[in-house]
């Protein structure tokens, strides 16, 4: 999963006896960058640790403002941040890819470059990770701007039952504590501790252990997808991944991928990088159920969109992917 990283300058050696590194992979990540790392020193974790920034051939100033402020120039000099700048844009998971390479501490906290975290948070999920030694993987509650709950853990890898249940409004006939135990998502309150299948690459701590055991990200994903194949190893090795809600971190949500495409071709490329996923790491029979039973679901719900008058260039590219993924599926029986 590990490729020999592009061209790059590093700055800053190492700073020795480190045991948390916290790494950011930033494009164009503007002013949020700087909060981003400013955050950290601000609610700092009571371990040692070095800030890694993976810049990805930004063209904003995002670097810039970043060391113009006091908090990343004094980090810096003192060698606890590190800058790597790439030649290319390497997508998120190839950039926490070369930031695991040159870290040697036991713990690495991914963070992206549009969050913030609070008072207590990062020792809190060093506490959580401790707490069992086959807790490979622990992520927080995060907060949009507005201080509402974001949505951070899923059900991983897909199946074809959750997609009827809610596809149909099936769900709804489940008391609600139930229905939000068994599908999380949206549907889960995030008020307690528990073992979940997926995290957020967003937050999330990992033992290096875990790291050196299954790889780091699969670098044939650039962005999207990524995180849901990597806790799928995880899991698959026999890690457990904790969802940890008295952690709590900022996150803006989107604020790169918004400036790359808009709305519909973003769902586009997260669509694909889905499809892409269960191709990889699903049985082809789980595969060809999964994808037949969105088709059926997408179908219904252009078909109530025309009826109403309503807008659905989303739904039918979803559907014209999906269907296109179904065929090749059964192709390949």
């Amino acid at each position: 999963m590990r490729h020999a990283p592009p061209e790059f300058r590093a700055g800053a050696l190492q700073v020795l006896g480190v045991e948390l590194s916290i790494i950011f992979v930033n494009w164009n990540g503007g002013e949020l960058l700087r909060r981003a790392v400013e955050s950290v020193a601000a609610s700092p974790p009571s371990v040692a640790y070095e800030v890694f920034v993976v810049d990805n051939a930004s063209s904003d100033e995002s670097l810039a403002l970043m060391r113009a402020g006091e908090v990343a120039a004094s980090l810096e000099a003192s060698g606890s941040l590190r800058v790597v700048e790439s030649a290319e844009n390497l997508g998120f998971g190839r950039g926490n890819n070369l930031a695991f390479s040159l870290a040697d501490s036991p713990l690495v906290l991914l963070l992206n470059p549009d969050t913030e975290v609070t008072a207590g948070s990062v020792d809190r999920l060093i506490e959580t990770l401790r707490s069992d030694d086959r807790i490979g993987a622990t992520g927080p509650k995060l907060l949009n701007a507005d201080g509402s709950t974001q949505v951070s853990v899923w059900r991983n890898p897909p199946a074809a039952w959750e997609m009827l249940l809610t596809g149909l409004w099936l769900h709804k006939l489940l008391p609600r504590r139930a229905r939000g135990e068994l599908l999380l998502g949206d549907h889960w309150d995030y008020s307690r501790r528990r073992e979940v299948e997926m995290l957020s690459g967003a937050a999330m701590l990992v033992r290096r252990e875990v790291i050196d055991e299954v790889g780091g990200f699969d670098e044939r994903f650039h962005m999207y997808g990524e995180d849901n194949e990597w806790c799928l190893r995880m899991r698959r090795a026999g890690w457990k991944l904790v969802f940890e809600p008295e952690a709590v971190v900022m996150h803006l949500g989107a604020a790169s991928s918004m400036k790359r495409w808009d709305s519909l071709e973003k769902l586009r490329v997260q669509s694909e990088a889905m499809l892409d996923f269960q191709r990889r790491c699903l049985p082809r029979r789980r595969r060809v159920v999964n994808l037949a039973t969105a088709c059926f679901l997408l179908s219904l719900q252009r078909a109530a969109r025309r009826l109403r008058g309503r807008e659905s260039r989303d739904v039918e590219q979803t559907l014209r992917l999906y269907a296109a993924d179904l065929k090749r599926a059964l192709r390949e029986g």
